[in-house]
């Protein structure tokens, strides 16, 4: 299987990694200078565009215009899929500027460099379906992410972004959060305060925009920080009729 691979920032090299790891033959096209990784070689960008299997893996804010300028470039036999953090937007976008006999599946690979630094056996992906799941395209998919591993999750772009909003959006919140609260590692940590630091690396080794696009973009996301708003509100309520 050739499989193109649309960008090589952080995740997008660390995707391309793990599907050449998978026995996959994989090419990269990249409009900055990246190194590419083992395994991957470097395509232009229409023979990425025409790849058996095409993942574009840009941030959200700027995939639309990605797929304004290269939709219709897409070759008429490729499956084409996304790996963005929300699922919703990408999903219309995708509908909108990719012709629409082109094959096409949402994704959420529900890891990065960080998380599956270990390996990605056992990891979480999600698959919101585009074109009509019931076509072999969509089995053929489902069966490379089974062969490498992941537990594949199967539900529409609305569910997984009100629930990605309520544990991803939540965690990138609270690790930028804590980090402008200037946290740092102390001889004395517990290991409830290690999982906390934890938290604040992985997610601010990500890059800024993509806390930004994850608060953006999905739908579900104002929502959530007014529930964790009121939720600090009342733990704050609470101690202030302890103190009296």
């Amino acid at each position: 299987m050739f499989v193109g691979v649309y960008g090589l920032g952080r995740f997008g090299s660390f995707w391309a990694s793990c599907l050449a790891a998978s026995g996959c033959r994989v090419a990269a096209y990249s409009r900055s200078d990246h190194p590419l990784p083992p395994g991957v070689e470097r395509g232009s960008e229409d023979e990425v565009l025409n790849a058996d299997v095409l993942f574009f893996a840009v941030s959200i804010s700027s995939f639309e215009s990605v797929l304004e300028r290269v939709g219709s470039r897409i070759g008429r036999d490729t499956i084409v899929m996304d790996t963005c953090s929300v699922k919703i937007y990408p999903a219309k976008w995708m509908r909108e500027h990719i012709p629409s006999d082109r094959y096409m599946i949402a994704t959420h690979p529900m890891f990065g460099p960080d998380s599956g630094a270990s390996g990605i056996k056992g990891l979480p992906i999600v698959m919101c379906p585009i074109s009509p799941a019931d076509d072999e395209r969509y089995l053929r998919m489902k069966g490379l992410f089974l062969s490498m591993g992941l537990d594949v999750l199967e539900m529409s772009a609305e569910k997984h972004d009100e629930e990605a909003a309520y544990s991803q959006g939540v965690t990138h919140f609270v690790g930028r959060t804590l980090s402008a609260m200037g946290m740092k590692p102390t001889p004395i940590a517990t290991k409830g305060y290690r999982s906390l630091m934890t938290i604040v690396e992985q997610t601010c080794n990500d890059p800024i925009q993509l806390f930004y696009d994850l608060q953006r973009y999905n739908p579900y996301a104002k929502e959530m920080r007014l529930s964790l708003q009121v939720a600090i509100e009342k733990v704050l309520n609470a101690l202030r009729r302890e103190e009296g």
